[in-house]
């Protein structure tokens, strides 16, 4: 599984979106196409440092990276391998 497609998992199961998780798509905006709100979001950043492993830091948790799914995965990615793991996304 990719690391988008976790992302969307989460969002979908736990975060509780209501779109299917087929139907997000990597770009789309996570505020203003997925209506995610800001509890959302701080809810994301406690679910992508449990599922991956990171810490995600208040400097880090920034619009810029908290856009889309994409934008979310490129930061796990970086700090995962800032971190000097290259292991596939754990379950």
């Amino acid at each position: 599984m990719t690391l988008e497609a976790t992302l969307k998992e989460i969002l979908v199961e736990d975060l509780f979106l209501d779109v299917p998780a087929d139907r997000i798509g990597d770009d789309d905006g996570l505020q203003d196409v997925l209506g995610l709100d800001s509890l959302g979001f701080v809810e994301l950043r406690a679910q992508c440092e449990a599922r991956f492993g990171v810490k995600i830091t208040d400097a880090e948790f920034t619009p810029l990276h908290f856009r889309s799914v994409r934008t979310v995965a490129d930061l796990v990615r970086t700090l995962r391998a800032a971190a000097g793991d290259h292991l596939a996304v754990p379950k």
